[in-house]
């Protein structure tokens, strides 16, 4: 049994901004989201609440598409909400990620103002920021000792350096640099797996551990705490936590998540290590489980680590368990770990310790939201702390426990700060300390979503959201256009996308859906399981039943029907191709197509393995890989296809787009393909997203007519 113990209330400040949730306009006095919308918009990110509840510290992004860069800046706004935010930084670059200092007297933070991201601080009562590092090889991710007189943080470095003395080794890495720069040939030379990830070159580097003293506002010098030919940092996203190591209750050791040693692109094994500060040989904390293990927490009195655990190796969707063991005031385990979240359904997010260290405050992900939930240390019982609609995230906590600060965002709202205060035992409010974009957003027709869930493959519940234009009449016949998510262990959220954003979709005359078929995450291990091995079993026929659903509903029309999607949405495009004519085009960015040539080209093969070949390479069970390639029905194929890929993506390498163009252009069937050279698995600068939006809107208005009949 559950009980809402948070209530939802605006802070006073706030109420004199006209709201999204609270507006008193005409819905014929606002207008329809327009692309370029998406690039007026304030994005907030980050929040950090002060030691002592009083202030929390985020960043604000303003994008311009004209220069194609983006501007990031650090603010600050009372907890109580009873004034407005003030701005800290005015870089011209990018300033990001805050953290308090112990004391609340510094703010720590990342910028690239230097010419390279380099670690600053800036007094909060005012002054310049200080710049702290000054790394060939760059400095980020950084994190307070317990009493403020240390700092911690990551480089990415050459290996061969790490064990030179600071100034030795700093003078190798920009020499390296600068012969790099001014040499002609521009090879690159492997001798690992995991030489790229996503869209960037790893090559031969390390991300290891520095240690540097901190005495108000002055650094000591850096010491590098991991040397070797080693990662001491996750080095793919897949296994990084909100935080991926930690300071010692002492101050004298690191906890920390390293990647495997061995078989890095192919094993799951990250674990746990600890480090003295002064430097030594490395331990391994969690020997026992050759799963992931990661973003280790010390319990308000140092006594116990929690942490995050799967139990599969070489599935990288698990369930994240939370683990708790007892330790010294080192870090070192004195008993035995165990999962306090065995009996809950779904991942741990993110979590911290109550103050009185008999229970965590979680985030976790309820059928397409992300809620906020207590869970007992004793008896492991989930009780929702907040259920407020939309998702919560980058959660941190005040020293008292008392106060929490999140961000949390809407399919009518982008990300706003909300804070939750304790205002009596077992009772707190939530404020909304933040209206960023409340002016613009007051002047858009932003509808809300609709969740239905029908019968899915065997009878099996699916959940969808559904979107509707502007302006919509149910007596009219509206086109549709079916968004299947990436992951496919991912979800549609009740959240806000600066890329995948349904209400642009909906503003263009469209009916959008948004399934949650076979190997969603929210809705149970069970179901998120149910895909691998079966891409396009179980999954399509969910898909599919969503289809004949809206087909049937009064205000569709099933003769204007398309659908979209990326990565793995992306395959679904092409399986779809082989598959069904309902659609009267697909748009398929960065898609699976060949599962035969995919496996030889991704990065991190333990997904294609775990996913397709029950763990194993594909020459060892190619059959499994192949049973579900959409590249073996092209004979099939009949359906006109926008299909967009690029070339810095590593994850679904550029080939897979390129192979289904040549396909579908042999084939005479209508097909157009965009490129962008200088963009990953997302399209991410600001002209070029401008550019992708308007290019799929205008192919769908070519085949699918927008608006009501």
């Amino acid at each position: 049994m559950t009980r809402r113990l948070f209530t939802f209330v605006l802070a006073a400040w706030c109420l004199a901004f006209p709201l999204v949730l609270q507006l008193h306009s005409q819905e014929a006095q606002r207008r329809a989201i327009q692309v370029d919308d998406l690039f007026r918009l304030q994005r907030l990110a980050s929040p950090e609440i002060s030691p002592d509840g009083q202030w929390v510290a985020y960043v604000s992004m303003s994008v311009n598409v004209e220069n194609n860069k983006s501007i990031s800046h650090l603010w600050m706004v009372a907890s109580d909400g009873k004034s407005p935010p003030r701005q800290l930084t005015t870089s011209e670059k990018r300033d990001l990620h805050p953290r308090w200092s112990p004391d609340g007297q510094w703010l720590l933070f990342e910028s690239n103002r230097s010419g390279s991201m380099q670690l600053w601080a800036i007094r909060v009562a005012g002054g310049e920021a200080r710049r702290l590092t000054n790394l060939a090889s760059e400095a980020g991710s950084a994190t307070w000792s317990p009493d403020g007189k240390q700092i911690a943080f990551v480089s990415a470095v050459w290996p061969e350096f790490s064990k030179l003395p600071f100034q030795e080794s700093q003078a190798a890495h920009q020499k390296r640099v600068d012969d790099q720069e001014k040499n002609p040939v521009k090879a690159r030379v492997f001798t690992r797996l995991f030489f790229r990830h996503w869209d960037s070159y790893v090559e031969d580097k390390r991300q290891h551990l520095f240690v540097m003293s901190f005495d108000d506002g002055t650094a000591g010098e850096p010491r590098d705490v991991t040397p070797g030919d080693r990662d001491a940092f996750p080095t793919s996203s897949t296994f990084s936590g909100a935080q991926d190591y930690t300071f010692s209750p002492d101050g004298q050791h690191l906890v920390y998540t390293a990647p495997p040693f061995l078989n890095e692109a192919w094993s799951t094994n990250y674990d746990l290590w600890r480090v003295s500060v002064a430097g030594g040989v490395p331990e391994c904390l969690t020997t026992t489980n050759l799963a992931a293990d990661g973003q280790p927490r010390f319990s308000p009195d140092g006594k116990k680590l929690a942490y995050r655990a799967m139990r599969r190796p070489g599935f990288e969707a698990d369930r994240w368990e939370l683990m708790v063991v007892d330790c010294d005031a080192s870090g070192k385990f004195t008993g035995k770990p165990e999962s306090v979240s065995k009996e809950f359904d779904a991942s741990v997010e993110d979590f911290f310790w109550q103050p009185d260290g008999k229970g965590f405050v979680i985030l976790a992900e309820q059928k397409g939201e992300i809620a906020v939930l207590r869970l007992t240390l004793d008896k492991g019982e989930v009780t929702v702390l907040d259920s407020t609609p939309g998702v919560f995230g980058s959660m941190s906590m005040s020293q008292d426990g008392k106060t929490l600060a999140f961000a949390h965002s809407s399919a009518q709202r982008p990300m706003d700060i909300y804070v939750s205060r304790e205002t009596a035992p077992g009772t707190s409010q939530g404020y909304l300390v933040t209206q960023a974009n409340a002016g613009l957003l007051n002047s858009l027709q932003l509808p809300a979503l609709e969740t239905v869930t029908i019968p899915g493959d065997g009878g099996t519940p699916m959940q969808m959201w559904l979107l509707k234009p502007p302006g919509f009449d149910d007596k009219k016949k509206w086109p549709l256009i079916y968004l299947v998510h990436g992951g496919p262990q991912s979800a549609w959220m009740n959240g806000w996308s600066w890329r995948w954003n349904p209400q642009i979709w909906a503003a263009q005359g469209y009916v959008v859906a948004l399934p949650n078929p076979r190997g969603s995450t929210g809705f149970g291990q069970k179901y998120v399981d149910e895909i691998s091995g079966d891409w396009g079993g179980k999954c399509y026929r969910d898909l599919m039943a969503g289809v004949d659903y809206l087909e049937k509903q009064p205000y569709i029309d099933a003769s204007r029907m398309a659908a979209a999607g990326a990565s793995f949405g992306g395959y679904m495009m092409n399986w779809f191709q082989g598959n069904t004519t309902k659609f009267k085009t697909l748009v398929c960015h960065c898609g699976v197509y060949n599962h035969d040539s995919m496996y030889t080209t991704t990065e991190e093969l333990w997904f294609d393995e775990w996913d397709h070949g029950e763990g194993k390479p594909i020459w060892e069970n190619r059959e499994k890989y192949l049973k579900h390639s959409p590249h073996l029905l092209a004979k099939n194929f009949k359906t006109p296809m926008l299909i967009i890929h690029n070339d810095l993506d590593f994850r679904v390498p550029v080939s897979q787009g390129i192979e289904l163009f040549t396909t579908l252009q042999r084939l005479g069937i209508a097909s157009r393909f965009i490129n962008f050279p200088d963009e990953g698995h997302w399209v991410l600068k600001p002209a070029n997203s401008r550019y992708w939006h308007n290019e799929i809107f205008a192919w769908l208005r070519n085949y699918t007519p927008p608006g009501g009949r």
